[in-house]
């Protein structure tokens, strides 16, 4: 059982952390501690959890539902395991039972859960999924049949179905008959229960990061002139002197980065502080099924936290001034330390692929948070005007929603079923406030000190 105090304070403290604005990329994208379940010895445990062929008092898991039960016979692969009854859970139509052939051919057991019950898991994943209920015949079960009940008991596995795209996990339970084996049955997609066990075991979760605004501000020649030009206009009707010099402000840092821009499309080379910057030839590693060699020219001034490279190493015009976020190398330094993963990455931008692409590979070069395998599938581009949905993030099954956080600068952008997973960050305004973002990395970096603490 987890520890409801720990549990509490970090409720709290995620609670003052939005009463202050939530300002920052990290103030409350860094999980508490995972509070520790509690080991009792082995004598104890034992008298907690029910045995599983013993009459549980109140329990129902063997109690037929509504419906008429139908007897299967049971295998495992080609094994014979013995005879159930099936009943359905609703009656007439609706409580179709989900074997084909009117036989329960079970193909693998599942993962091992080590942290919580499989029925749990399921009705997480996929609430209101349970199909039927399973008995064996009260006659002495089968050997077999005995030992994978056991085994799916004892060690939180479940048997699994597969019909199509669908995977039907029967779940040991309790019995409230002496010595009969009972399952239920769930149905989930293929693959998402095994990734669900998979990330629960590591205590690993998904994080979805949405890039511009969030960890970058990306600028080209003709979004910098338009910038320029749209605050030299605000200027000539503003009469808050105060206003006028941030403004001005904000059109000179404009201008500065504009012109390293025009010079790395020009020259392949920028004049930083009287220094003369080359680019370097960066391979892009290509994704599987890609045979294409792509080689970038690419500049990185790590003192302007900033990178500038060409999407299509053959247009000059594609050149991209890219800054990067500050926060954004303690973040990612967190997210992989200790050699342990905590989350499991994906993106979720309304930019283009291959700029998406090149955005990511900018922030992660090394593949440490996306490899380069998955790539292809975890970063996800959605059109402009439509809504992001975790639904589309993880169409490949890789995860379900409910173990899923949400890093954007916007709200609305994403599907009002899925807004309530959202961390909304201020967005990244390097030109108009840049002293926020000192402030904001001194606030991240004593976050963190407090969290290694706390681990």
């Amino acid at each position: 059982p987890p520890n409801t105090k720990t549990r509490g304070s970090a409720s709290a403290e995620a609670k003052r952390g939005r009463a202050h604005g939530g300002r920052g990329l990290l103030t409350l994208s860094i999980p508490p501690p995972a509070p520790r379940p509690l080991r009792f010895p082995a004598p104890l445990a034992a008298m907690l959890r029910p045995s599983p062929l013993l009459p549980v008092p109140g329990a129902s898991a063997a109690a037929a539902p509504p419906g008429r039960a139908a007897s299967m016979r049971m295998f495992h692969g080609d094994v014979f395991l013995g005879e159930a009854d099936v009943f359905p859970i609703k009656p007439g139509p609706e409580g179709a039972l989900p074997f084909p052939s009117n036989e329960i051919r079970i193909s693998h057991l599942s993962p091992a859960s080590e942290r919580c019950p499989p029925l749990a898991i399921l009705q997480t994943i996929a609430p209101f999924s349970v199909r039927c209920k399973l008995q064996a015949k009260p006659l002495p079960p089968h050997p077999s049949l005995h030992r994978l009940y056991l085994t799916c008991f004892n060690e939180y596995k479940s048997a699994v179905v597969v019909v199509g795209d669908e995977e039907l996990h029967l779940v040991a339970m309790p019995s409230k008959v002496e010595k009969v084996p009972c399952f239920w049955c769930c149905s989930v997609r293929v693959g998402l229960y095994a990734a669900s066990v998979g990330m629960l075991n590591l205590r690993c979760l998904a994080i979805v990061f949405d890039l511009d605004e969030t960890l970058i501000v990306a600028n080209t020649m003709r979004s910098f002139e338009s910038r320029i030009e749209m605050l030299s206009r605000r200027m000539d009707i503003e009469d808050d002197p105060v206003r006028v010099a941030g403004m001005s402000a904000e059109i000179k840092r404009y201008i500065e980065d504009r012109e390293l821009l025009k010079e790395f499309i020009d020259t392949d080379t920028v004049t930083d502080n009287g220094r003369i910057v080359g680019t370097q030839k960066e391979e892009v590693q290509p994704m599987p099924g890609v045979q294409e060699r792509l080689v970038r020219p690419v500049i990185r001034l790590p003192e302007r936290n900033a990178i500038l490279t060409r999407i299509n190493p053959e247009i000059r015009d594609t050149s991209v001034f890219v800054k990067l976020r500050p926060a954004w190398e303690d973040l990612r330094s967190y997210l992989t330390a200790k050699g342990r993963k905590r989350f499991e990455v994906y993106v979720c931008t309304m930019a283009e692929r291959d700029y998406a692409l090149e955005i990511w590979r900018l922030l992660d070069p090394e593949a440490n948070l996306i490899s380069l395998n998955n790539l292809s599938d975890r970063v996800v581009c959605v059109k402009a005007g439509s809504k992001k949905s975790l639904q589309h993030v993880f169409r490949d099954g890789g995860c379900h929603p409910k173990m899923a956080m949400v890093i954007d600068d916007r709200l609305q952008v994403w599907d009002e079923k899925d807004q309530h997973r959202v961390h909304v960050v201020p967005a990244y305004a390097p030109y108009y406030a840049p002293q926020a973002e000192v402030f904001l990395l001194l606030l991240t970096c004593s976050l963190l000190n407090i969290i290694a603490v706390l681990e």
